[in-house]
């Protein structure tokens, strides 16, 4: 089986997959400072607590957005897992798209596997929302190059701001509002609506500003862990692909030992 590994700025997310399926999912918060010791004795647990042994890995690919972090996972790879990790973006498993912007060589990796697999998934122009430590709209044409795109604040980003810098407002949990008024009647509830509406607000409009400027029907597929509480309350969403990254993953890998 493939260890596919999702190294974000806040978590990093392990799954065990099995030619395309996903058969589990782990993820710890992002340290650089973790060593590959660590890792291992961590995933051997929950390997063990999921009905497998190590020993079932025969591969390992990483995309990584932490720098500092990617030491560590190699060598987590080559101690425990018996071989090198592929590095998504590097040979033998380069993007193979084009990467139409001014610096490619700065898109993130997280970005690139997503646009990979939103095209294997579906036709067409498309827009990919990321629901991360950022918000990333990325756009891709129908021939599979990679356009350019927008980074926003992440939703919990934006809340540990606004608390952080006004010492009266209390913590709240990132939530649908329990009403669709958009006029809270106290300070919790101004609080939610204007986190959450607020960013549903931000997702419609810029979708709605990138579609004009493509000009063409676009598919908008979201992504990452928040996707889903978002989708209740906006029709701007046309799929959601929680498991977008490492399904990406899974396909790299795939090519690189066609």
């Amino acid at each position: 089986m493939l260890l596919a590994i999702d190294a974000g700025n806040t978590n990093v997310v392990f799954a065990l997959v099995e030619g395309r399926a996903i058969k589990a999912r782990w993820r710890i918060a992002t340290d650089p400072r973790r060593t590959a010791d660590e890792y291992a004795v961590w995933l051997s647990q929950l390997l063990h607590l999921a009905g497998y042994d190590r020993h079932v890995v025969t591969g390992v690919i990483v995309a990584t957005v932490v720098p500092r972090a990617l030491h560590n996972l190699q060598v987590l790879a080559e101690k425990y897992f018996g071989g090198p990790a592929l590095i998504a973006g590097k040979p033998p498993v380069d993007w193979g798209m084009a990467i139409d912007v001014d610096e490619p060589a700065s898109l993130g990796a997280d970005r690139a596997v997503n646009t990979i697999a939103a095209h294997a998934l579906y036709p067409g122009d498309l827009i990919v929302i990321d629901f991360g430590t950022a918000t990333t709209f990325d756009l891709s044409d129908y021939r599979g190059a990679y356009k350019g795109g927008i980074i926003a604040p992440g939703i919990n980003l934006s809340l540990d701001a606004l608390v952080t810098a006004a010492a009266k407002l209390p913590r709240i949990a990132i939530e649908a509002p329990a009403s669709t008024s958009v006029i809270g009647r106290n300070t919790v509830d101004q609080m939610h609506i204007g986190i959450y509406w607020g960013y549903i607000a931000m997702i419609e409009g810029l979708v709605a500003r990138m579609k004009t400027e493509v000009g063409r029907p676009v598919t908008v597929i979201a992504t990452g862990g928040l996707a889903t509480l978002f989708e209740q309350h906006t029709t701007v969403f046309d799929h959601i692909e929680p498991d977008l990254t490492i399904q990406g993953l899974a396909m790299m890998w795939e090519r690189a030992h066609m």
